[in-house]
């Protein structure tokens, strides 16, 4: 006898030190086979507006990670008393319930119970793949313990709510809550707290959405464990049994408009704060964007709309909009493509030749600085050749000189080419790169934007922003700011400005290209507000009258943008056959929609001149002379016609006699003329000639008289 219960000593005592031996090695393996960083979930980053209001969420898991204070606690003892009922008294593995599990297992001949603690699905669903062996059985457990050593009950229950998944996509309780409930997990009452409790065993057979009342029953169990581990009264689960489900299903759609924003910040963060893509997914970042709804949404169904893109052949043109704030330089909206799809060919960033949409920047800002040149400046319009190049005006019109105004708002190309010649490709470039577009062309193309390699619509509004603010450039950016996930400042947009053209510059460039929208190439559609703007077009020389892209850059007293429209790749049967009124159009309209630009009036800035409205000749054909007794009774001569209502005009005054014209004066504003009394005994001929004072131009002379006498 003595023997037999020695022998049971000794396995006792034999199993009591393998035991020891086994913890121990638990102990020693745990910090090799747990790893922190496998404890940082994945959790959705959140797009927000200036004012707070989240627009969106990035995620490649759908989680939204919260503090356990957060978490009400009759919703951690919903989630206790159904999964593990002993999870305050273990230390990771609860043995009392792995031998019922061994037992009931025997007794039914498979297996029929499980016996995972909460620490151990932590284990599982955070470090362990899905696997079935001992070894990963072993390994859980190993784990298990080990983070009851390094984690405090309410850390790894915290940990635990955070990472487990509820269905619908729904990646922890804060999803979970939004997702089944539509509010905040703090806000969940006790039957809604239990009914989440129900899923994770089973989420698809618990769904409250596809088996609801299996999620009922589900949820009632929870109730009654709750009670029965005296965690409510009887009469708290009588009561929340008796209450449906009370279901709000958060419905978070997609919303395509905003596809091409958000890869447009995804790859912001990259370049910028060389976050990647799976960073942000993951990061539970805040990222505060300078997006406007009402304008990405507007700008997105104009881009369904056939009526803005007409082209010849099969497939409708394809086309590129972004507008930013012209103070701050945020992006407002932006669409790179009519049928843009995530990760796309984002046309916003695609170089285009800009046709004559570049000449402002090319060729008349540059001129403007050098001093030399006015915007009532006389340029040459002829059709010549330099060194074998030789611009075309699309009418085929010559007008032998133009002023730049006029060059600038009827889109002439010759002397656009002419001035870039005088000034020097060198000079444009120099304020090209300033501008931030560093082209390698050198050919006087330049001028009309015939570029090799091209611009993208996004350089484009980003320079003409000189023009729009006292000739100042801001970068663009879609990132304001980006929160990592602990609520630290990660990084920030810069609002530096780089100054290139002059205010006066800018200001003259602004009135010019308003005349653009009033009364040259730029009148098509309609404006609720002030508008300055170039079109551009380039040709498709293989069809006639045929075209490859068309253009529109401009800007109201708030809002600078571009748009482009073409085909990706122009061919004979796929080219443009509209013109630059298509994305005209579209700017305008698009700007109609936003509220704040409405009856928006361009300010001239202090200590600029003005852009004078345009004096225009007159043709005199009523001239008179007589004999007229002026100051002091003298005797002369006086001349009289009928001047313009533009008291701005000048007027230069001729006599004739015997074939030869001469000079004798020059009048502004006025309609007579008091010649000398010398003339009187030479008796010539006089005729008037109109002078606009703003370019020399000379009108057409006025009739020739004599004097009359009598």
């Amino acid at each position: 006898m003595w023997k037999r219960s020695a022998l049971f000593t000794g396995l006792g005592v034999g199993i009591f030190i393998l035991g020891f031996m086994g913890y121990l090695f638990i102990i020693m393996a745990g910090d090799y086979v747990v790893d922190d960083k496998d404890l940082i979930m994945k959790s959705a980053s959140t797009l927000v507006d200036e004012k707070g209001n989240t627009i969106t969420r990035i995620y490649s898991e759908n989680r939204e990670l919260v503090s356990g204070k957060d978490i009400p606690d009759h919703v951690k003892k919903a989630f206790v008393a159904v999964e593990d009922s002993r999870f305050y008294e273990h230390s990771g593995l609860d043995y009392r319930s792995i031998g019922r599990a061994i037992y009931r297992d025997i007794i039914s001949g498979h297996k029929v119970e499980g016996a995972s603690t909460i620490t151990q699905q932590l284990a599982k669903n955070v470090f362990l793949s899905r696997e079935k062996s001992f070894f990963r059985k072993t390994k859980e457990a190993v784990i298990a313990i080990n983070l009851e050593r390094n984690y405090s009950k309410d850390k790894i229950l915290e940990m635990y709510l955070n990472q487990i998944y509820f269905g619908r996509g729904a990646y922890g309780i804060q999803a979970a809550a939004k997702t089944y409930f539509n509010k905040n997990v703090s806000e969940l009452t006790l039957e809604e707290g239990a009914m989440l409790a129900g899923i994770p065993k089973a989420p698809t057979n618990y769904s409250p959405v596809l088996h609801p009342e299996a999620s009922k029953k589900r949820r009632n169990l929870v109730l009654n464990l709750m009670e029965e581990q005296n965690y409510i009264s009887a009469e708290k689960a009588v009561r929340a049994k008796g209450k449906t489900l009370g279901l709000n299903i958060n419905k978070e759609e997609k919303n395509p408009a905003l596809t091409t924003y958000i890869d447009m910040v995804l790859h912001e963060a990259q370049e910028k704060y060389h976050l990647s893509k799976e960073e942000v997914q993951k990061g539970g970042y805040k990222i505060v964007v300078p997006l406007d709804q009402t304008t990405q949404n507007t700008m997105y169904k104009a881009f369904l709309n056939p009526e803005y893109f007409k082209g010849a052949g099969k497939k409708s043109p394809e086309g590129a909009m972004v507008l930013m704030n012209a103070d701050t330089g945020g992006i407002i909206a932006a669409q790179g493509g009519r049928g843009y799809m995530t990760e796309g060919l984002n046309r916003v960033y695609v170089k285009r030749q800009p046709g004559s949409s570049f000449k402002p920047l090319a060729v008349y800002g540059p001129a403007l600085e050098s001093k030399e040149y006015k915007p009532y400046s006389m340029l040459q319009d002829e059709n010549k050749s330099y060194d074998g190049y030789q611009p075309k005006n699309y009418d085929n019109r010559y007008r032998g000189k133009v002023s730049m105004v006029d060059a600038v708002k009827d889109s002439i190309n010759a002397p656009a080419v002419w001035l870039l010649n005088e000034i020097g490709v060198d000079e444009s470039k120099k304020y090209l790169s300033e501008l931030g577009m560093d082209i390698p062309d050198r050919g006087l193309g330049i001028a009309l934007g015939g570029l090799d390699h091209g611009v993208t619509p996004f350089e484009m509004m980003a320079a003409y922003r000189s023009f729009a603010r006292e000739g100042s450039t801001v970068q663009p950016y879609v990132i304001e700011k980006i929160y990592d996930r602990s609520g630290e400042l990660a990084g920030k947009a810069s609002h530096e400005e780089k100054k290139v053209f002059s205010k006066q510059t800018a200001w003259y460039m602004t009135r010019m290209l308003q005349q653009v929208v009033t009364k040259g190439t730029g009148q098509a559609g309609t404006a609720n507000t002030e508008v300055a703007g170039k079109t551009g077009t380039t040709n498709f020389e293989a069809v006639p009258h045929g075209n490859k892209d068309v253009w529109f850059t401009g800007y109201t007293p708030d809002v600078v943008g571009a748009v482009w429209m073409g085909y990706d790749k122009t061919t004979k049967s796929d080219y443009l056959n509209s013109s630059s009124e298509q994305p005209t159009r579209l700017f305008k309209d698009v700007i109609n929609q936003i509220p704040s630009q409405r009856d928006k009036k361009f300010k001239k800035p202090q200590g600029v001149n003005d852009l004078e409205p345009p004096v225009d000749l007159v043709k005199i054909q009523d001239l008179e002379a007589f004999f007229h007794f002026g100051d002091y009774g003298l005797p002369g001569v006086k001349l009289q016609w009928t001047p313009s209502s533009d008291r701005r005009l000048k007027y230069k005054i001729y006599t004739v006699k015997d074939g030869e014209e001469t000079y004798i004066d020059t009048v502004t504003g006025e309609g007579s003329y008091d010649a000398s009394g010398r003339y009187l005994f030479s008796r010539p001929d006089f005729f008037v000639v109109p002078v606009n004072p703003q370019t020399g131009q000379e009108g057409e002379r006025s009739n020739t008289v004599g004097v009359k006498w009598f």
